[in-house]
């Protein structure tokens, strides 16, 4: 496909979703900064859902880490950037990346950072307030604990970071947070990065006022939202938050 024709693909995914975007989906962070989308490289089954999630998003930029561009291009989108090692890319498919224009920030493979946290770095330098990140909970249980320490990353540098895949978000909460679901929907909190304090949690079906948190004693565990909305508030400390957007049956898969 030429470059041409995957700009018009890309422009329709974004015309395609303005009712999405009316209901602020795809708005902007509420302090003007920019929403950047990472697509990382552990594996995403639904392509299609991942088309509506980038078109509803509206993001200003793309970034693909490292074997994340291979999603960009069974999408036919054209990534503002690639960054990383690449050794998940062929040859061949960088040569295309390059053809088309795109920009690659190439990294030693024995490099210390990992290739989404690159990828969230040059995210935070292009005035990201928001970065939603694409195949970064995946098989390998190492690189989706890595992943949830890069939200601390985001956190630290004033950005919302949220890992998204089919399932669920992901994110931390720093002070007060509020969670726009369906009722019944599950959520579970967790301390970050130590041990949290006064901890609020309004409209769930645990409420919890002025609760301390520890990592061994993780009875943040599948609370479920009461209504449509969740309010989490902590005092000292952050939260793990992990938002599942569809309501699951309980033993739903016993058996199967």
């Amino acid at each position: 496909m030429t470059r041409d024709g995957v700009k018009r693909d890309t422009a329709a995914l974004a015309r395609a979703t303005g009712n999405e975007r009316r209901k602020g989906r795809g708005a902007m962070p509420g302090d003007g900064k920019k929403r950047i989308a990472v697509l990382a490289g552990s594996p995403i089954g639904d392509l299609e859902w991942l088309r509506r999630e980038l078109a509803a998003a509206a993001p200003e930029a793309v970034l693909c880490a490292d074997g994340g561009a291979r999603y960009a291009r069974l999408l036919g989108v054209v990534p503002d950037l690639i960054v990383g090692d690449l050794d998940s890319l062929t040859e061949e498919l960088q040569r295309a990346f390059r053809d088309e224009g795109v920009a690659m920030d190439v990294y030693p493979a024995g490099k210390d950072e990992t290739d989404t946290q690159l990828a969230l770095e040059r995210a935070l330098a292009m005035g990201a307030g928001e970065i939603l990140v694409f195949g970064a909970l995946g098989n390998r249980l190492d690189h989706t604990l890595a992943n949830i320490g890069l939200l601390l990353l985001g956190r630290n540098r004033g950005a919302t970071v949220v890992l998204r895949d089919e399932s669920c978000d992901v994110f931390a909460v720093t002070g007060e947070a509020v969670i726009r679901g369906e009722a019944g929907q599950t959520v579970s909190v967790f301390p970050l990065g130590g041990d949290a304090a006064g901890i609020d949690l309004t409209g769930f079906e645990y409420p919890l006022v002025g609760a301390a948190m520890t990592l061994s004693r993780p009875y943040g565990i599948s609370n479920r939202l009461a209504a449509t909305t969740g309010r989490i508030k902590v005092g000292e400390g952050s939260l793990l938050v992990i938002h599942y957007r569809r309501v699951v049956a309980l033993y739903e898969n016993v058996g199967k």
